[in-house]
């Protein structure tokens, strides 16, 4: 436990930062000791009824034929070997994303007791990678996000380990393409120059889901990126960040390490995990640390949060409908109707609606109230409804 604790002063004043302009790399990508850590215990349930507990939404093929889940390690791959790249989820999900992705070794696969939320999450994760290698730098990605640009996003993965190696946080920020209220806001401040063509910036401020006004006043500053909920830093760096800003979960960390590897390890996470109380890694490190970077691009990315962003990301027909199933339709417009269920579907005289139709579910809802699902969903749980969940 002493050895463990004493890794956590790898940060004090002396600590420096080469400025990008005069730091010289070669050119071709190297990355050695990069990792990527997926987040993948989540429900999802803004795209319930398809998505459920045992069946979330990062196992299920909305995009085409492979999952949200493939397609996070899909565009992983050409840059890291399945060994380096680990998956956090719940005990209950290992199983079916172990089936769907079989070339991830078993031993990848982080199995977090209960959610405590993305900061304890992503400590866990770091935990079991520094046992891993020491020098290692940790990409934290999720699993149901979709990338259009996945070179890109390869490239600005390598681009932004360099960063990291040079003491920062870093975050990749989606450069706005509307005023989305429904995102996080990460403020550019001062330049921190330029990385393999890719411009880096200290982080000013986090803005957690603005209002319309503030969200167009952000979109017309041109200094404003999406928080896309994706990181990259040294694992050393991020521990060193949890013991200075969340103790609680240090002191976790500290124990589970003593016991890392062995037999006792399950049955000491089980007895610790559930009494850390819930923080995200945004609120809990990110807006408190000092030597915070983000890197803007443009990668066609969207977080497909909600049955709209489906819509969005699907091929639509003449008349701007998405079907999928045994559906037929009258006079619709922009219209959705995705069934699973063994009947027709028939819609007559409507316009921007989504329908999901399920064996034992079906929802209908407008695509403007399409977010209001999870409201819906808590609903269910609270009536006890746990068949439908």
């Amino acid at each position: 436990m002493k050895r463990f604790a004493n890794q956590f002063k790898i940060l004090d004043s002396g600590f420096t930062i080469l400025p990008f302009s005069i730091c010289h790399f070669e050119g071709e990508l190297v990355n050695e000791h990069l990792y990527a850590v997926i987040m993948a215990g989540g429900g999802g349930t803004r795209l319930w009824p398809l998505s459920r507990q045992k069946h979330p939404k990062q196992v299920l093929n909305l995009l085409g034929d492979r999952s949200m889940f493939q397609l996070a390690v899909d565009r992983l791959l050409p840059l890291l070997p399945p060994e380096r790249v680990l998956v956090v989820t719940a005990a209950d999900q290992v199983a079916a994303l172990a089936e769907q992705v079989p070339e991830l070794p078993r031993e990848n696969f982080i199995v977090e007791p209960l959610g405590r939320g993305t900061a304890p999450c992503i400590g866990l994760a770091a935990l079991h990678l520094r046992a891993r290698d020491p020098d290692a730098v940790m990409a934290v990605l999720t699993a149901d996000h979709y990338i259009r640009h996945t070179e890109t996003f390869r490239v600005v993965l390598s681009v932004a380990r360099k960063v990291a190696e040079q003491g920062y946080l870093v975050t990749l920020g989606i450069e706005p393409t509307f005023p989305a209220t429904g995102y996080g806001y990460i403020g550019q401040g001062t330049g921190l120059g330029k990385m393999d063509g890719f411009p880096v910036f200290h982080v000013e401020r986090f803005t957690e889901k603005p209002d319309s006004e503030t969200a167009l006043r952000f979109l017309g500053a041109g200094t404003y990126a999406w928080n896309s909920g994706m990181f990259i830093w040294q694992v050393e760096r991020l521990l060193a960040e949890i013991r200075q800003w969340i103790p609680e979960l240090h002191e976790t960390l500290i124990a589970l390490e003593a016991v890392l590897g062995t037999p006792a390890y399950g049955k000491t996470l089980a007895d610790l995990w559930p009494a850390l109380h819930k923080e995200t890694i945004d609120y809990g490190i990110m807006e408190k640390a000092e030597r915070v970077a983000v890197i803007p691009v443009d990668l066609g990315w969207s977080d497909v949060g909600a049955w709209s962003s489906v819509m969005e990301l699907r091929e639509p027909d003449g008349e701007g409908n998405v079907i999928s199933g045994d559906v037929l339709r009258i006079a619709t417009t922009n219209t959705m109707v995705l069934s699973q269920a063994e009947r027709l579907v028939a819609i007559i005289g409507v316009q921007d609606l989504i329908v999901v139709d399920t064996p034992d579910a079906l929802l209908v809802t407008s695509r403007s109230q399409s977010e209001r699902v999870r409201e819906l969903v808590e609903q269910l749980r609270r009536e006890g409804r746990t068949e439908q969940l």
